[in-house]
Formats: structure tokens, sequence, C-alpha cells
């Protein structure tokens, strides 16, 4: 959390007083988050991977978020920040033996080792990865994912729920590395993406198809049906899978992640020109 300035205060009124100005973020509401677009969400997802490592590797030693709650956590230009730092403890649990170092959720239960100096390994660390995946990831990550993604989505969430066996550097190469925006990504994307559609696209280059929209969930677009592809092989993909569309329109614009917004449409009747726009159209026997 970005932290502006402070201010310490000892007065026989108020003694020992710390104000501090920080940076203004929106509370988390999961709802609202599961009505949302998965790339806004892996967005989420991908600033809390960034933040357990940190939390694992700071310069204060590994801490762990004592009430690792959505409601100690607020949403910052798209990205999740840590807003209530009262419960964080850098002190690893003291242990005799491997019971000692015993972790019980509602779910699930875990057992770490007991290192030789007596402190559970990395105890700090493996509560916030559990607790990131039964409170968020579980739930932000594999929901309306793209179908390309999936099966390496299910392996991170199956990971995280499995944190005894991997730590935080895992899920952060995993994160940055095979989903966050790259030129190695685009490449694997590409060999994931590219598949042979059954059905015919017309291409109609500099057209645009104003209006026979259609409402689809998730949309960037409340009115219509707006998405984002990797390619022209992904959005033939999507209108494939919606039987009542009948063509698409790629725009200019893109995501944060550079994937392309596309517009679905459900007809193509009325076709404009529009120099920053290529429409394919569905060809029906």
């Amino acid at each position: 959390f970005q932290l502006y300035g402070y201010c310490y205060q000892d007065s026989n009124d108020i003694p020992d007083t710390l104000t501090t100005i920080t940076e203004l973020g929106s509370p988390l509401e999961m709802i609202q988050l599961l009505q949302t677009s998965w790339e806004d969400r892996f967005r989420i997802c991908l600033s809390l991977v960034r933040l357990l490592h940190y939390l694992a590797h700071s310069p204060l030693g590994s801490v762990t978020l004592l009430d690792f709650r959505p409601r100690q956590f607020v949403i910052v230009d798209g990205e999740l920040k840590v807003t209530d730092l009262d419960d964080a403890s850098i002190e690893e649990s003291s242990c005799t033996s491997n019971s000692d170092c015993f972790m019980e959720f509602p779910a699930r239960n875990f057992t770490l080792p007991c290192s030789v100096e007596g402190r559970c390994q990395s105890m700090n660390e493996k509560r916030n990865l559990y607790n990131a995946y039964r409170f968020f990831f579980t739930y932000l990550l594999p929901h309306s994912a793209p179908s390309s993604l999936r099966p390496l989505l299910d392996k991170i969430v199956n990971a995280t729920g499995n944190c005894n066996k991997h730590n935080s550097t895992y899920f952060l190469f995993h994160c940055d590395y095979h989903l966050s925006p790259s030129p190695s990504v685009n490449s694997e994307f590409t060999q994931k993406c590219v598949k042979s559609a059954n059905t015919k696209y017309r291409r109609v280059p500099e057209a645009f198809i104003p209006d026979e929209n259609y409402r689809c969930w998730p949309s960037y677009h409340h009115k219509g049906c707006l998405l984002s592809v990797f390619d022209i092989n992904e959005a033939i993909e999507i209108c494939d899978s919606y039987s009542q569309c009948k063509a698409f329109v790629l725009t200019n614009q893109t995501t944060w992640t550079g994937r392309q917004l596309v517009f679905f449409k459900m007809a193509s009747n009325h076709i404009m020109p529009d120099p920053n726009k290529i429409t394919y159209v569905k060809v029906t026997d």
C-alpha cells in the first residue's frame, strides 16, 4: 500500500498516536469481482501472487497475515493491495517435532517440517498461500477463463490448494511467465489457440456492424457481447460456441494484457465502412 505521509502526535489528549496518509482504494466486493471480466480478475490474482512473494522475502523476514480475508484488502487501479497490517507477524512458530507444525483450516490441514533451529519451516508463507487459495484463487481464476488457459489455471489453483509442496516463487513464475503478457507468452498462446474452424468465415476489411447486438457474460459492453481474444482463431472458437453468433468484428482496442477486443454479432445485414475494424461473417450453406 502506497504511503504518502505520516504524522506522529504525542500530547496529553492523544498520546502516542501515528496518523498515516495512504492512497485511496476501493473496498473488495467478491460478488462484484465475479461479474467482471476474467482478465480483470486475473490482474487482481497476479498482484496478489506478487504480494505473497514479497511477504515471503521481505526485508523483515517472512511475514504472515494472521487475518487474511478479503476485507483486509482494497483495489487500487485494478490491483489488489493489503490495507490492514495490524495482524501481520514475522514470528515463525517454534517447534520440537513435526507435529508441532500443524496448520488447521476449515477444509484441509497440513503438517510442515520442524527445522533443526526449532522453527516450523515456511509456516508464514504456507499460511498466506493457502488463505489466498481459499479466499481468492479458487473463485477468481478458473471462472470463465479462456479455454486455452484452463489446463494451466487448474494446475496453478490445485497447487495452491496443496501449498505444502510449493512456495510463492513457484506461483510467481507460472503467473508472470506463462500468463502475464510478454513475447514468450504470445508464442505459447499461439500454439494453444490455433485451431481449425469447422465453419468458414468471410473476411470483410475496414467494415463494422453497428447493430445486431446480443448480450453475453462476461462482456466489456453492457448492451452487447464484447469479449477479448488472443487471435482470430479464438474469436472463431467463441463465435462457434454461441448459437446466435453470425459474425464478429475485430476492433483496434486491446485490454491491459494485450488481448484484442471483439464485438460478436447475431446478424450481418447492415455492414458499415470503418477503417479501424475488420468484420468476419459466418458463411452458411
